[in-house]
């Protein structure tokens, strides 16, 4: 069985961050389920790539390696704090620069944090719309981690712990049923 690429994006705009905290947690336990090669990309990190161009043809080598990552990636661990009701304009940049096309049919697994529990729908009404623009499927359950389910940027909560669980052994059926169905189209 071929390993699978896992790549988890975190929107944070801080370190440390709750935000790569739950990415990480969520890349993981992904890679504890199925064979997987695993990477992180943190805005905070890659933002001076980024950010030295409005278009994917202003960006120097490093900008164009780190979308050309996202656009192979078999599974993306989106993960944002919610910011004025929305994901951060710095990960919107770094999606404005992936081609349109490329994500048509990915699986997306979707993660945000905030300050209340009440920002949770933002994986409901920001990040789906962004990826159904994409054609990308994402996993039913999303996970956001509200102030209580951390000490510091460490998750502590119970709730969330399960939340990841049970989303990280979605994305695994989803891709192994994805993977079955290729190489089946590929004998037929």
């Amino acid at each position: 069985m071929a390993r699978l690429s896992v790549l988890g994006i975190s929107g944070g705009v801080s370190t440390p961050s709750r935000t790569t905290a739950v990415v990480n947690a969520l890349v993981k336990d992904v890679a504890l389920r199925v064979p997987a090669d695993t990477g992180l990309i943190e805005i905070t990190e890659a933002a001076p790539s980024l950010f030295v161009g409005l278009s994917r043809g202003a960006l120097g080598a490093s900008g164009e390696a780190i979308i050309q990552r996202v656009e192979k990636a078999d599974l993306l661990v989106v993960g944002t704090p919610v910011y004025r009701a929305s994901y951060t304009g710095a990960l919107k940049h770094l999606f404005d620069l992936v081609d349109y096309r490329a994500l048509a049919g990915r699986t997306v697994l979707l993660a945000a944090t905030g300050g209340s529990p009440y920002h949770g729908l933002v994986l409901e009404h920001q990040l789906r719309p962004l990826f159904g623009f994409f054609g990308a499927v994402t996993i039913p359950t999303g996970v956001y981690g509200a102030p209580d389910d951390f000490i510091g940027a460490e998750i502590v909560g119970e709730a969330i712990r399960e939340r990841i669980s049970r989303a990280a052994s979605e994305a695994v059926s989803l891709l192994n049923s994805n993977r079955a169905t290729a190489a089946a189209a590929r004998v037929g």
